[in-house]
């Protein structure tokens, strides 16, 4: 899940009551990422799995951001009230992500299913 072309990010905007993020990048691209979402696909080792297949991500429907860390030039690291903070959203992640949200999000549902997960 990279894109080595993304554009710049200039904005990040937190919507708390609807548990969004929105992202506005160079070239009038924008994004609405829910916070559920951006926990499922964290980039942390914790989810991506440490060299192996990863964590499937369950109970998250409820999940929001606390805060929003700037990591230099290129990431910010998303605190999420269920304690979970690890892992750097760089730009080119987000934009990987918003670009691909309708497929990662139901490849997710389906391996939600098949595992006899819930979102709840």
């Amino acid at each position: 899940m990279t894109n080595d072309e993304a554009p710049t990010l200039l904005e990040i905007t937190l919507l708390k009551k609807s548990k969004e993020l929105l992202l506005r990048f160079e070239g009038d691209i924008s994004f609405s990422l829910s916070c559920e979402y951006l926990r499922v696909f964290s980039p942390s080792a914790e989810v991506r799995g440490h060299g192996g297949p990863g964590i499937l991500q369950t109970k998250k429907k409820h999940v929001n951001i606390t805060s929003i860390e700037p990591v230099g030039n290129y990431a910010v690291k998303l605190i999420f009230d269920d304690g979970h903070q690890s892992g750097l959203y760089t730009w080119n992640f987000l934009y990987d992500l918003g670009c691909h949200q309708d497929t990662y999000w139901k490849d997710y549902l389906s391996r939600l299913e098949e595992a006899h997960g819930t979102r709840e």
